[in-house]
């Protein structure tokens, strides 16, 4: 899943007690922002094994820290220690990492089994990845169907709401559709971060143009 991670941060910040869409964005992927880091200093590993899956040729044979259930649940805890401060348990603090969480589901209906629970077998995984017909029309109902309650609910313009939508799925459609790696290298990391941080930027905007009308509307 990769876009379909996003869905939960638009709909919490629909909260009364949410924080700014961009964090609730990165806290949505960053069990993967983690994992691209880790791979880069070879902490965690993958390799491209075409036919491990029909949809994805990624192995994700060592992810004992990013991909591990306890693991993620002390990622969530650093968020509130080290983002929002323990002491600052907030509404706002307890969504975000709440979010953080939810990664690892997600990624459970989709992956086949290299997920665990503390970074030991068994691994598990639904393996949605092996079924196209039903994983596309999943990710992109999850994805747009939470856009489409956010706009409703937010102040945010319809350009950058649209801008919003289109980037996400370009990368979607290259992430399906485009050329895949032959193997992995420096690269694999790299344009990982350019798409999370480019997405992240266009909810940025389209929040923003919210907040500015709102302002101009005083």
């Amino acid at each position: 899943m990769f876009i379909g991670h996003f869905a939960p941060a638009l709909i919490a910040a629909t909260h009364k007690d949410a924080p700014r869409l961009p964090v609730l964005m990165i806290a949505g992927q960053l069990v993967d922002w983690a994992f691209f880091a880790l791979l880069l200093i070879g902490v965690e590993k993958m390799r491209i094994t075409p036919g491990i899956s029909v949809m994805n040729p990624m192995d994700l044979y060592h992810m004992p820290y990013t991909h591990s259930l306890l693991e993620v649940g002390d990622l969530s805890r650093w968020v509130l220690a080290h983002w929002f401060g323990w002491r600052r348990e907030t509404g706002q603090a307890r969504l975000t990492a709440c979010w953080c969480c939810r990664h690892w589901f997600l990624d459970l209906l989709v992956h086949v089994p290299d997920l665990t629970i503390a970074g030991q077998p068994p691994k598990l995984g639904r393996g949605l990845w092996n079924y196209p017909a039903i994983e596309m029309p999943l990710e992109l109902l999850l994805t747009f169907g939470a856009l489409w309650i956010y706009a409703r609910k937010s102040s945010a313009k319809v350009v950058p709401l649209w801008a919003f939508a289109g980037i996400m799925a370009v990368f979607q459609a290259i992430n399906w559709f485009g050329p895949k790696e032959t193997e992995v290298t420096t690269g694999t990391s790299m344009l990982a971060f350019a798409a999370f941080g480019l997405i992240t930027l266009a909810a940025w905007w389209a929040e923003q143009s919210g907040l500015a009308g709102s302002k101009a509307a005083r």
